[in-house]
C-alpha cells in the first residue's frame, strides 16, 4: 500500500483518500486509516487532501539480523522510485547486528552508486552498526563505492579488503569487473574458493560459470559504472555458496532485442516489442534456454554453458532487472521452477546471484 500511495503522490500531488483508494482499488477505509496512521510521513490540508510531508527525502533502514537480496528488495520498494522520482537525499540506515548476505551487498552498492552516478544526495548511515561496516570493509564494499557517498561515523581510511585480500576461508572480496579486460584473476580468484568448499571435480564448471558471467554480462553493460563480483560460503541450516555478478547497465533484454528479427523470429513476433511481460519473457528464454545473442551467431548472453553447470549443482539462479527478478531453479538436471517478481523498484542494470547447495 505505502508504495502506491507515495507513487500517487509523488511529485507533490494532493489527493484525497478516495481518490487514492479508488486508484489503488482498495477500501477507503483502509487507506484512511493508513494515512492516519503515518502522519510522519503523509499530512493533509483544508480540503482533506493529503500529500507527502517531503518527497525528495527518502529513509531506508535495514533491520536487525539476517538481511537476504529478497529481503532488501521489499525495503527498497517501499520507499518508491527513488533513482526516477523527485527524491534528492537518501539515507541508507543500518540497524545494530545487522547483517547483510552478500546478494544485498551487491544491490546496496549497485543502488548507491547509480543515485550518486546521478547527483543525488546519499548517506550509508552505520552509527550503530560497527560490526556490519567493518564486515563491509572486509569484503571490499568501500573500495568499489562511490566517493560521493557520506558515510557515517567514517568511511575507513584502510581497506580491509586489501589488507587481507585472499585470507578468509569463506569470503572471495567484492573486485571490480574490467569490461574491457580478461578479468582472469577475479575468475581464478571465485573458481579456487569454489573449488575448496566442494570438489576438485567441480573445477571446469566452476571456471566455466564464473568466466561466462563476467565476461559475457559486462561485455555488454553499456554504462560507465563499474561492475563487480564477490563471493561468501554461508553455513547454518544448509551449507551453501553463494556469488553475486553485477552490472549497472541496460540489461539482457535491451541487448538481445535489436539481433531478434533478423536472427530468432519465433522469439522476435513473440518478445519483440519491449513491455514489461516481454521483457520477463525475453530474459526466462535466454537464462531457460541459452544460446540466444544479440548477433546470432553463439557469442553473447546466451548463459547456455552457466545453466548447464548450475543443472549439475542443482543450483538456484536469480537475475534481477530494471524492474523485476526472476529466481531459476534445478533439481537433478532439470529446470524445476521460475519465480518472478515484478513489482520492484527501478535499478539498473543485470545483477545475478547464483547459490550452489553444498548438502
Amino acid at each position: 500500500m505505502k508504495e502506491g500511495i507515495n507513487r500517487l503522490l509523488s511529485g507533490g500531488a494532493l489527493l484525497t483518500a478516495k481518490h487514492i483508494s479508488k486508484e489503488l482499488g482498495m477500501a477507503r477505509k483502509e487507506v484512511n486509516s493508513f494515512l492516519h496512521q503515518s502522519q510522519d510521513t503523509y499530512e493533509k490540508d483544508a480540503d482533506f487532501r493529503w500529500r507527502l510531508i517531503d518527497a525528495k527525502h527518502a529513509r531506508i533502514a535495514l533491520p536487525t539480523g539476517w538481511v537476504t537480496g529478497e529481503a532488501f528488495e521489499t525495503i527498497f520498494q517501499e520507499a518508491g522510485d527513488i533513482l526516477d522520482g523527485p527524491c534528492q537525499r537518501i539515507d541508507f540506515v543500518f540497524s545494530p547486528k545487522c547483517k547483510t548476505m552478500i546478494d544485498c551487498i551487491a544491490r546496496l552498492l549497485a543502488v548507491m552508486n547509480q543515485l550518486a552516478h546521478r547527483g543525488k544526495q546519499v548517506t550509508a548511515d552505520f552509527t550503530e552498526a560497527g560490526g556490519t561496516l567493518t564486515y563491509l570493509n572486509r569484503a571490499g564494499f568501500f573500495d568499489l563505492l562511490d566517493q560521493g557517498v557520506a558515510v557515517l561515523p567514517r568511511r575507513p581510511s584502510v581497506s580491509a579488503a586489501k589488507r587481507y585480500q585472499g585470507n578468509s576461508g569463506n569470503l572471495v572480496e567484492f573486485d571490480r569487473v574490467d569490461p574491457k579486460g580478461s578479468n582472469n584473476d577475479l575468475i581464478e580468484q571465485l573458481t579456487n574458493k569454489f573449488v575448496q568448499h566442494s570438489t576438485t571435480d567441480h573445477r571446469v564448471a566452476a571456471l566455466t560459470v564464473f568466466g561466462e558471467l563476467i565476461g559475457n554480462v559486462f561485455e555488454h553493460s553499456e554504462s560507465p559504472l563499474a561492475g563487480f563480483a564477490g563471493l561468501q560460503k554461508y553455513g547454518g541450516h544448509r551449507n551453501h555458496i553463494q556469488t553475486v555478478v553485477s552490472d549497472s547497465g541496460i540489461g539482457i533484454a535491451r541487448t538481445l532485442r535489436p539481433g531478434l528479427k533478423a536472427h530468432y523470429p519465433a522469439l522476435y513476433k513473440t518478445f519483440g516489442e519491449p513491455s514489461l511481460e516481454s521483457d520477463i519473457g525475453l530474459v526466462t528464454a535466454a537464462m531457460s534456454k541459452g544460446e540466444i545473442s544479440r548477433y546470432g551467431d553463439g557469442r553473447g548472453l546466451g548463459f547456455k554453458s552457466s545453466r548447464e553447470q548450475a543443472i549439475k549443482f542443482n543450483a538456484e539462479i536469480s537475475v534481477r532487472q530494471q524492474e523485476f527478478c526472476l529466481k531459476f531453479k534445478y533439481c537433478e538436471g532439470e529446470l524445476i521452477n521460475v519465480e518472478r517478481r515484478s513489482d520492484l523498484s527501478n535499478l539498473m542494470g543485470t545483477h545475478i546471484c547464483f547459490d550452489f547447495y553444498l548438502d
